[in-house]
């Protein structure tokens, strides 16, 4: 169990985006669709946590990077989702991600930007910013990085926060995760399919993915967190093995849903509370968001509601394999 810390909480969304969704009847090939609905979300891993935090009502810095007119767009929009924003402007122009939600047959595509490239110079700022905010805490890195970014920063993070006394939870995939995780962070979250791609091969059954959150966990991670989409999602420290099911819910869309789990899973472990309360709190954020359209979040009611419907089983690793 995690002490209860006074230290802030800290977010880095190194690649930001504009979020823009779109309700559309149909795709078709060569022809103008008009969408039923559109949105326009500050977006990005990192802001989708703070955003999740601010939801939770629970203070949040989120440190990101900016640039050009779209740059601005996100700035504004982030003044009144985000406690405690900081910018960080470059040269260039941030990113816009697209959601398509068809009807027919009900599909959600999801195309994303490249981002700017950054500068050693600038990089060396976002750094500056972490370790000033971020000691004795815990900060969140997650998300893709954009060009010019060494794919060893969440280590190099890892490593100097440490020296800090933060804790660092690491939401992130290919080689990024895997410099990561040598830097033994607290906390991991990848979903199933992102721990294939890390291990190369695939995870069959739930005993496999526990097998491998184990091994993961001893390789010096005090919690391995893995979604597994509507089957629910399991936590893994030293003792245990945590698994819940997800709650029923009609899912509008799945954008944010990841990044609202990571909030609810933080939240509670910031606060002293226990892996079981942790998943809980996590996966009814996820649930929350996933019942939401396009790129909007959960609503703090609808929290306190799906709380109630998750039952959390422990598996002490003294008993070997799950039971089913």
């Amino acid at each position: 169990m995690s002490p209860p810390t006074d230290g802030p909480l800290v977010t880095l969304t190194l690649n930001p985006c504009i979020d823009i969704s779109y309700d559309i009847p149909r795709l078709i090939p060569d022809q103008k669709v008009h969408a039923r609905a559109d949105r326009y979300d500050p977006g990005g891993n990192g802001i989708n946590v703070a955003r999740a935090f601010k939801r939770l009502r629970v203070p949040a810095h989120s440190i990101c990077i900016v640039g050009g007119e779209i740059g601005d767009f996100l700035q504004r929009l982030i003044a009144h989702e985000l406690d405690h924003p900081h910018c960080i402007r470059i040269e260039g122009e941030t990113r816009v991600n697209v959601t398509l939600l068809q009807d027919t047959p009900r599909t959600q595509f999801e195309i994303s930007g490249t981002g700017p490239q950054v500068s050693a110079l600038a990089l060396q700022g976002v750094v500056d910013e972490v370790l000033n905010l971020a000691g004795g805490g815990f900060v969140v890195l997650t998300g893709s990085l954009p060009p010019g970014v060494p794919e060893e920063i969440y280590a190099t993070l890892i490593r100097a926060l440490r020296a800090q006394a933060a804790h660092c939870v690491v939401d992130a995939q290919g080689a990024a995760l895997v410099c990561a995780i040598a830097e033994h962070p607290y906390l991991i979250k990848p979903n199933r399919y992102e721990l294939e791609l890390l291990l190369g091969r695939p995870l069959p059954t739930l005993d496999d993915v526990i097998a491998e959150a184990r091994a993961l966990q001893r390789r010096g991670i005090e919690y391995v967190c893995v979604s597994l989409g509507a089957e629910g999602a399991l936590l893994v420290d030293a003792q245990a093995t945590y698994l819940a099911d997800t709650p029923t819910v009609e899912v509008a869309s799945t954008v944010g849903a990841g990044d609202s789990m990571i909030a609810g899973l933080l939240t509670a472990l910031s606060r002293g509370e226990g892996p079981a309360e942790a998943l809980r709190l996590g996966i009814a954020c996820g649930s929350g968001t996933a019942s939401r359209p396009g790129t909007a979040l959960f609503g703090y009611q609808q929290i306190q509601s799906l709380l109630g419907a998750i039952d959390v089983r422990r598996i002490p690793h003294t008993t070997g394999r799950a039971a089913g």
